[in-house]
């Protein structure tokens, strides 16, 4: 698994969040069209495969997926074994892989959901 990777970045600021979610729905009419927006810049700019912890255990991250419920998701391998899983409650390792910061501008759309808005989250960050 080679590819670029961004070297350990600080937190997006609240601007460029907002910047990146305008660009990605700007023809978006509606929440369902918003949300397809944002998946498809997530789906064309997030660099896979990548390895991440999950439970402390690493699983490669190998595709993002569109729920028939209109969520994001992002399908993950360990073994034999696939889940898919909220995109939401993905730990991004560091480095983050290319691309990371449409999944974070997802993050602020959805208003701040996530990893670090949630108390108890069963999925332990990547280190």
């Amino acid at each position: 698994m080679t590819g670029r990777r961004k070297a350990p970045s600080k937190e997006l600021s609240k601007a460029t969040l907002e910047r990146l979610v305008e660009a990605a729905t700007v023809d978006a009419y509606g929440e369902a069209e918003q949300v397809t927006a944002l998946f498809t810049m997530i789906e064309e700019n997030l660099e896979l495969p990548f390895v991440t912890k999950i439970l402390g255990m690493d699983v490669a991250v190998e595709k993002v997926d569109l729920s028939r419920r209109n969520d994001v998701n992002v399908i993950c391998r360990r073994g034999s074994e696939r889940q898919s899983i909220p995109i939401l409650d993905l730990p991004l390792p560091s480095p983050q892989p290319s691309g990371w910061e449409w999944v974070e501008a997802y993050r602020h759309w959805m208003g701040g959901q996530g990893l670090d808005s949630r108390e108890g989250s069963v999925f332990a960050r990547a280190t």
